[in-house]
Order: structure tokens, then C-alpha cells, then sequence
């Protein structure tokens, strides 16, 4: 099964940068098979991602994999340690949902009925340290309820029962925070 976890992380890094999700080295995704968690290894580029790329740690954060996870790595254990449910996560950084994240303060305004049944609610995080326990622990509170969340001036994290729902949900939430940022100009 980590071969397919590991193709599937491959072929949705790429995905996610090809649709503008994510740029450079920012984002990370997982999968979580158990008590193993699947994700990507710090440095990687998304549109370049291999198998050897994706690091394998414990729920624990014990590496077990020859490669260093994500720099994110404690955000995506927080938000599994939190939800039992979960089974992968999204965290990219679609400029329009950076923008509304710097903008707004409590949450992102959903526009379209999909989002609202999918979404619900897409709460927005203050300003944490990227890559910090602080930071982990203020979404994986606010992902109790909801599965999606912005980050002041950082990115979107998403959750789903598969890496398909995540990624899906993520870019949903993309399009909430441009049709926001379109409606508010007129």
C-alpha cells in the first residue's frame, strides 16, 4: 500500500501545481495509512515530485523513511491526532486564498452552494510561524469542526477520507476566495 500512498502524493503535488494551487517549494500534502503517515520531504517541488520524495513518519513524528518530511509535518500530525476521520490533507498556497487571508479576519465568505455542503464554514487562523507547534495546534482546533481552514498570510489546509476529497476540497476553497475577492470589487 505505501507504494500507491507515495504515487498517489506524486501525481497530486503535480496536479496542484499544474491548476496554480501551489508554487515553488510551498505545500505538502499527506496520506495517513494506520499509524504511518505519508508526506511530502522538505525541499521537494511539487511539479517535480517522485516517490523517492515522500518521507514516511509515525503519527509520533518518528522518521521512518530515508527522506525529512515537510518542514509542515507537525501541522498535518496535529490535524490526524485530532481527527480520527481524517485520512489525508492538503496544505497549499493558492494566491487568492493568501490575498482574502490577509484581508479578512474570522472566515472566508462562501459563495456557491457546493462549497457550503462540502465546506460548511472556512474558518481563518491568525498568523502563526510557519513550520511551528503554534501554528499546528491553532488549526488542528479549528479543523475539529471544519474541513478546511486559511492561514493568515500563509495558505489553506484541507482534510477528506482520501487524498482525492482533500485536494478537491482545497481547490474549492480556492475558488471561494476568488469569487470573494471578484464580488467585492464591484
Amino acid at each position: 500500500m505505501s507504494r500507491i500512498a507515495k504515487l498517489h502524493l506524486v501525481n497530486y503535488s503535480r496536479k496542484a501545481h499544474e491548476r496554480g494551487l501551489t508554487a515553488a517549494f510551498g505545500g505538502n500534502l499527506s496520506i495517513r495509512e494506520g499509524n504511518i503517515v505519508f508526506i511530502k520531504a522538505t525541499g521537494a517541488v511539487m511539479d517535480e515530485m517522485a516517490p523517492e520524495q515522500v518521507a514516511v513518519i509515525t503519527l509520533d513524528g518518528r522518521q521512518v523513511g530515508g527522506v525529512r518530511p515537510s518542514s509542515e509535518y507537525r501541522l498535518h500530525l496535529a490535524i490526524y491526532r485530532e481527527r480520527a476521520d481524517v485520512r489525508a490533507i492538503a496544505h497549499l498556497h493558492p494566491p487568492y486564498s493568501i490575498a482574502a487571508s490577509a484581508l479578512l479576519r474570522e472566515e472566508l465568505p462562501i459563495i456557491t452552494p457546493e462549497a457550503e455542503i462540502y465546506l460548511k464554514k472556512i474558518p481563518i487562523v491568525p498568523f502563526k510561524p510557519a513550520g511551528t507547534e503554534e501554528l499546528a495546534n491553532a488549526v488542528a482546533e479549528v479543523m475539529r469542526e471544519y474541513d478546511a481552514a486559511l492561514m493568515e498570510r500563509h495558505g489553506i489546509v484541507t482534510a477528506g477520507k482520501s487524498l482525492r476529497e482533500a485536494f478537491y476540497k482545497a481547490e474549492l476553497v480556492e475558488e471561494s476566495a476568488k469569487l470573494w475577492y471578484l464580488t467585492r470589487r464591484g
